[in-house]
């Protein structure tokens, strides 16, 4: 990177880190630390529930999940506007209703405490892994891509989120994220200009959208129903469904952003403009990942995108020779790629049918040879460097951006990702400070007052911080964790879902019947995960499902009193 670069990347940071802090000093009060004395606006809700949510991983994996399988993962959000608008009819009210600082305090005004605090651990242990892992991913990128050394860089991240994160609790959450989704959106729509600018011979971007189809990446919905299939409209519209509805609406890194509105409308307006907003802009980061795949039939892409392994690999004496034959034989490949996709753009401008019959086939044939190049590839990189991951998709955005963006948007595209890995896990970070404190430590003492409730908060926040980069860094030793979070998330969310809707619209259940249920439903879901190849997905309607059933058997064998208060909900 230039000078320029790193005083773009450095004067970004500084600037919402430090704008974030002024901005949010000196919160004296429990309510004002962790929740913003309540006083956030719908849009400002929005913004923060995006940027929570819209982790590095994003950014780094989703590109090049487009550019590797297509637009078919758009599906996984196809779910999210029915749950936001589920969740701003049922949830929202009764959180405000009680005025809880979690949502985890309903389910003691509902069950008792042991089960609030079941959930309270499986959240607790959910995020701190998952807070870990968001870390982790974009540090291990970033250090292959720039040469940073990995852990320096887990520390910088974190570092710099712990800070903002300690000095002004929620609102320095809240306020960072607005600038930091400005940066985000600002830097990707630089880089989907420039990718479209870039193409040659004058390709429009009508033109590469059609490339793209014939290449089989515009595969929006699938109808096909397969269990063991992640991507397609049953498992979005289901178990996405319920993964949105867990995630946004029983997980206290989301809930915390709109437990702060001044308003039941303002927390229902910042969910419902999330439900608009999210499934657009993800369709869009997806269509960078497909026009990075249109711009890499033009321009010969390297052998592997992970350069610091090809360069190591490079420098062995036994593995250099196979090295450079692979590449020579892509060199020949790409060169009749190219003029096939030339062939092609030319007999779509004159639409003539017998032209673009002959470029399809010519086109199917180079992509055969190219998907052998592939295979073979992936073959010879386990056995030259097998501590590597040999899918290398998480590394053609920033490849892209460091070889061909301008000095100066360079520095800004490196900034959106460090912007997202810190909107995320600062978010969670808080949410995690809050539980701890809330909904473990304070019930045990009640009578405190509120400054050293603050002071617990600020010191629970550096404490899980600590361990998030402790995770972090142990990450580092272990492989294929990049895509981890949402299979992760997926194991716990089940189960703690379950409890909710069950808290929620089955009145006639009791604390021990759901406790129970709860228990041997988060067993079942291991089990599952260790035994079976289920989509992850399915393990959010499995776990609830499964938690509902068990909780209503429990209750009819073993029949309990309930609450009074249970009525409120």
């Amino acid at each position: 990177m230039s000078l320029l670069d790193w005083l773009v990347l450095g004067g970004t940071l500084l600037f919402i880190v430090g704008y974030g802090t002024w901005r949010t000093r000196g919160s004296r009060t429990l309510d004002a630390y962790l929740l913003g004395n309540r006083q956030a606006n719908w849009w400002g809700i929005g913004l923060s529930i995006i940027a929570t949510q819209a982790s590095a991983i994003t950014f780094l994996s989703t590109p090049g999940q487009a550019y590797d399988d297509g637009m078919r993962f758009i599906q996984f959000y196809f779910g999210l506007p029915l749950a936001m608008v589920l969740i701003a009819a049922v949830a929202v009210p009764i959180y405000h209703r009680l005025q809880v600082f979690t949502a985890y305090e309903y389910l003691e005004t509902r069950f008792d405490r042991r089960t609030r605090t079941l959930a309270s651990v499986l959240f607790l242990v959910q995020r701190g892994l998952s807070n870990g892992l968001s870390l982790y991913a974009p540090a291990l990128v970033l250090s292959a891509i720039l040469g940073w050394n990995v852990s320096l860089t887990v520390w910088l991240i974190g570092g710099l989120m712990i800070s903002y994160t300690v000095a002004g609790g929620t609102r320095a959450v809240a306020v960072t994220q607005q600038w930091q989704v400005a940066v985000i959106f600002t830097g990707m729509a630089v880089a989907g200009y420039l990718l479209v600018h870039y193409l040659p011979g004058g390709v429009t971007f009508t033109e590469a959208v059609q490339v793209a189809g014939y290449h089989g990446k515009l595969n929006l919905i699938d109808f096909h129903f397969d269990p063991k299939d992640r991507y397609n409209f049953w498992t979005g519209m289901t178990g996405g469904l319920f993964l949105a509805l867990s995630y946004f609406g029983t997980d206290q890194s989301q809930v915390q952003r709109y437990l702060s509105g001044e308003s039941v409308t303002e927390s229902r307006l910042g969910l419902l403009f999330n439900g608009l907003v999210k499934v657009p802009m993800q369709f869009g980061i997806l269509l960078i990942g497909v026009l990075l795949f249109v711009f890499y039939q033009f321009n010969q892409p390297p052998l592997t995108f992970n350069i610091p392994v090809r360069e190591q690999i490079a420098r062995s004496a036994e593995y250099a020779p196979k090295l450079r034959a692979l590449e020579q034989r892509q060199t020949q490949l790409f060169a009749a790629k190219r003029e096939a996709t030339t062939q092609l753009v030319t007999a779509l401008r004159g639409q003539n049918e017998v032209q673009i019959a002959a470029a399809q086939s010519y086109l199917q044939t180079t992509e055969a040879a190219t998907r052998g190049l592939k295979d073979d590839t992936k073959a010879f990189l386990k056995q030259a460097a097998p501590t590597i991951e040999a899918k290398d998709t998480d590394y053609i955005f920033l490849s892209f951006v460091l070889r061909y963006m301008p000095h100066g948007l360079v520095g800004l595209l490196i900034a959106v990702v460090l912007s997202a890995a810190m909107s995320s896990a600062a978010a969670g970070l808080n949410a995690l400070a809050s539980t701890t404190i809330i909904d473990l430590y304070r019930p045990s003492r009640p009578h405190l007052t509120d400054l050293h409730w603050v002071k617990a908060s600020r010191w629970a926040t550096i404490g899980w911080g600590v361990l998030g980069i402790g995770f972090a860094l142990f990450a580092a030793r272990l492989e294929n964790l990049i895509q981890a979070v949402n299979i992760l998330g997926s194991i716990f969310y089940g189960t703690i879902l379950g409890i909710f809707v069950v808290a929620f619209f089955m009145k006639s259940i009791g604390s021990k019947a759901v406790f129970r249920a709860a228990i041997v439903t988060q067993l079942f879901i291991f089990l599952l995960f260790f035994t079976t190849d289920i989509a992850y997905l399915w393990y959010n309607i499995i776990g609830c499902a499964l938690v509902m059933l068990l909780a209503q058997l429990s209750q009819t064998l073993q029949p309990e009193p309930q609450k009074k208060t249970a009525q409120l909900a």
